[in-house]
């Protein structure tokens, strides 16, 4: 439900039903019935939240409380955007049209750095102050999760609280908290101290940063009470954690336009670039019977003929193969098409392929990330130049005839000959698929390949190295278009100065939040897409504050410097992340968790004891 004085304008932008709410599936309960009301906000557009699964837990986790509701607030594009500055309507909730300002609750999911002036264009548009400092009542209480506040140094002037790690959880312990105090009036002061207490929630405020001349940080000082290391929340059990059995169906087509259900969380193998990976171990499974169940229950509720299985890593899934295998009659039956994205091209074997060939055939997608075994070693990508021609020769047997790599430049140690690797990878599919006897007839082959600039992030191996700046990446990038040689290779490449951005405010600190306010003040958001990024104001802004950008994303770290994030604890040791790094520098691969494990520390998230070393799912 959209406030009234906006109906006259929904004609005159672009998708209106981003706007209008009213959706199958939206749960609508009315402000006074309920003790915390909770704005649930993704700083992009309708059609990216909408597909984010994050989003879909927690809006049905916390409207299965009946003290509590939670709406759904998108970022306005920049014609609504126009129409409600101009006419005085605030941001507002999609199930009730309340206004987000009138909300207990403003959480935001921060899952990609280049949405943080969207995050602050939000505030605004809500007519609320961007400082945390300027909203000194109790509520709203400004709070982020997702993959972004393991280090949310350049956006903690703006937030009340970050919730680190699974959110599943500590959100539920957070309502409670505010519940309380309001009931009781404390202050905002009195309910961050307490805040800060619950294992998992990280109050910015409470931290003092002290810095050395040369700009580094040399403190990170707790206040009162507040732990000296915040802790990541961890769900142990994903089979009694809370899962949704429907969701909103959008009017309108989202980027994924499918239903998802999580298989596990967490990831084996240590790939030495990959933030995801570190941040989320322990591994920890679903039974395939209770993701059967889900997925089930999804599809009768939505009415989607489309499900992924997500993770991190699918085909790492150990009951993958019996979940198929009672899963796939009963979409076959009810012609319901099963995708499996992130599948590995070591782990591709010629059965799953088989059992895949029963639906509706998607697209695959395999990461070699590297162009040549040297590069490959030094990321621990652990996957040889043959058992990516093997897996897409299966394919092709099987009746596919186009393939998607995905690639990165600008890693650590790359060389010319690394970047021509990718090329000569690819064209090696190709020919792979005409000395296929059992290929497809009658068709081309077709391999599509995505090359993403390297960004180094915290809590991984790679946090302490340089990224390459924006001119290194474009040279890099015209040498592999030099390299391309064949019509049946498609490239899309990320653009360098987005990654650039991205890579400042991945390792940055609080010296960042004057800069991010000031490029919004100057028109800055929606920086992720190309047809917004405005570069120039970005790097105005970073002059205007006397910071060298290139401080944070192209300078080379010492393993001893204090970095903006040390004060937070994601599990993985500080200790083993130098030992990977070392170990990049010297080509030497870490075998997987399954095979031996290596002390990455993630383990006392669970008492001690590492999941993948339980064994629970067959």
């Amino acid at each position: 439900m959209y406030p009234e004085k906006l109906e006259k304008h929904l004609l005159k932008v672009q998708k209106p039903g981003r706007y209008t709410g009213g959706e199958l599936g939206s749960i609508v309960k009315s402000k006074d019935s309920v003790d915390i009301s909770y704005a649930f906000c993704f700083p992009d557009t309708y059609e990216i939240g909408m597909s984010h699964l994050g989003m879909k837990i927690l809006y049905s986790l916390v409207n299965s409380r009946e003290d509590a509701r939670c709406e759904r607030v998108f970022a306005p594009d920049v014609d609504m955007e126009e129409i409600m500055r101009r006419e005085g309507i605030p941001l507002y909730a999609l199930e009730s049209g309340d206004y987000v300002k009138d909300f207990d609750i403003v959480g935001f999911t921060m899952q990609y750095e280049l949405s943080y002036t969207n995050v602050l264009n939000m505030l605004s548009l809500s007519g609320l102050p961007v400082r945390s400092k300027d909203r000194p009542s109790l509520t709203p209480v400004v709070i982020a999760g997702g993959a972004c506040v393991c280090n949310f140094e350049p956006m903690a002037e703006f937030v009340d609280l970050t919730l680190i790690g699974d959110g599943e959880e500590v959100t539920m312990e957070l309502i409670d908290l505010l519940k309380e105090c309001k009931a009781s009036g404390k202050s905002k002061a009195e309910f961050l101290e307490r805040a800060a207490q619950i294992p998992g929630v990280y109050a910015p405020s409470l931290y003092d940063v002290s810095y050395n001349d040369d700009g580094t940080i040399s403190a990170v000082t707790p206040k009162g009470n507040a732990p000296a290391k915040v802790v990541k929340r961890n769900v142990a059990d994903l089979d009694s954690m809370f899962a949704p059995e429907s969701f909103v169906v959008p009017f309108i087509e989202t980027v994924f336009d499918r239903t998802s259900v999580e298989i596990f969380r967490g990831c084996i193998r240590g790939c030495r670039f990959c933030q995801a990976g570190f941040i989320s171990r322990p591994l920890r499974e679903k039974s395939p019977e209770e993701v059967k169940r889900q997925c089930e229950a999804i599809c009768n509720s939505t009415g989607y003929d489309e499900i992924s299985l997500c993770s991190l890593s699918t085909s790492d899934y150990r009951g993958l193969e019996p979940l198929l295998t009672s899963m796939l009659p009963w979409a076959n039956e009810n012609e319901i098409n099963v995708a499996l994205p992130s599948l590995r091209a070591d782990n591709f074997p010629k059965e799953l392929m088989e059992q895949l060939n029963t639906v509706r055939r998607s697209g695959l997608t395999f990461a070699p990330e590297a162009g040549t075994q040297r590069l490959r070693d030094v990321i621990n990508k652990n996957i040889t130049e043959e058992e990516v021609l093997s897996a897409c020769a299966r394919a092709f047997e099987g009746g596919w005839s186009a393939v998607k790599l995905y690639f990165m430049i600008g890693l650590p140690t790359e060389t010319p000959e690394d970047i021509e690797g990718i090329a000569n990878l690819a064209q090696a599919v190709v020919e792979e698929y005409y000395r296929c006897e059992n290929k497809p007839k009658g068709k081309g082959v077709n391999v599509s390949i995505s090359v993403a600039s390297f960004v180094p992030k915290p809590f991984t191996p790679f946090q302490w190295e340089p990224q390459n700046t924006p001119d290194e990446l474009i040279e890099k990038q015209d040498l592999l278009m030099k390299s391309v040689k064949s019509r049946k290779i498609t490239v899309s490449r990320h653009v360098p100065r987005t990654s650039f951005l991205e890579g400042v405010f991945a390792r940055g600190d609080r010296k960042l939040c004057d800069v991010i306010e000031t490029a919004w003040k100057n028109g800055c958001k929606f920086d992720s897409w190309e047809e917004h990024l405005n570069f120039d104001v970005w790097m105005e802004s970073f002059r205007q504050h006397g910071i060298d950008p290139y401080f944070y994303s192209a300078r080379k770290r010492s393993f001893d410097e204090i970095l903006p994030y040390d004060h937070i604890d994601m599990g993985v040791t500080k200790e083993f992340l130098m030992r990977e790094n070392e170990k990049a520098h010297e080509g030497i691969t870490t075998p997987s968790c399954r095979e031996k494990c290596s002390g990455c520390g993630a383990a006392r998230l669970n008492g001690g004891v590492c999941n993948e070393m339980r064994k629970t799912v067959v």
